[in-house]
């Protein structure tokens, strides 16, 4: 906790799952916090060895923030997390959620049971970043990347739309979710995931 407990510290590193992140990208998936407290949040968890800065090679030449290896190690911590928030009374999936927060849940919530030996790729496009999701063998790999030879891709304008459509039930056009490729496919892959029952917190 004196690493990684400061206010924002673990939400920075949750954004970095998937991958090394710029500055303007990481304000973008956290909004409410400032860059000056952004800036310092990125130095203290440098200082700490949970993530490092390198610059991309040209034509990008840009700056990015990525987890250390150890770093990467906090997923399972996280996931933890959430499925403890997610069994609050109080826990709205529908709220305001990042791009990464959502596929990140998708990891969490999902039920290897369900999946069997199904083997299949789906994408997930927003306006600013894309995911691929490989399940096989009862695992489920996500990489940040533009989806291509996916089963079926979900198309969403932010995480909210598609927590709905996986958590609460909504049909692809009632959540405001477009679906390209294989429907079937999509819809059971939504099968896939399930909050876990409610046992804390107010009614």
């Amino acid at each position: 906790m004196e690493l990684i407990g400061e206010r924002w510290s673990l939400l920075i590193v949750r954004e970095l799952i998937f991958g090394p992140r710029r500055f303007s990208d990481l304000r973008a998936s956290l909004p409410g916090m400032s860059a000056k407290v952004l800036t310092e949040r990125l130095a203290t968890l440098e200082g700490s060895g949970v993530l490092m800065k390198r610059r991309l090679p040209p034509p990008t030449a840009a700056q990015v923030y990525e987890l250390t290896e150890w770093g990467y190690e906090a997923e399972p911590m996280i996931q933890e997390l959430g499925r403890w928030a997610a069994k609050s009374s109080q826990h709205d999936p529908t709220l305001p959620l990042s791009p990464v927060s959502f596929l990140l849940s998708l990891r969490t919530m999902f039920d290897p049971r369900k999946a069997g030996s199904w083997r299949t790729r789906m994408g997930f496009r927003f306006p600013d970043i894309s995911f691929v999701a490989d399940l096989a063998e009862g695992k489920m790999a996500v990489t940040r990347t533009e989806p291509e030879e996916c089963d079926a891709v979900f198309v969403a304008s932010a995480g909210p739309p598609l927590a709905a459509l996986f958590y609460v039930g909504m049909s692809p056009d009632q959540a405001g979710v477009g679906i390209e490729g294989d429907p079937g496919s999509a819809a059971r892959f939504v099968e896939l995931f399930e909050l876990p029952e409610k046992i804390g917190g107010r009614d």
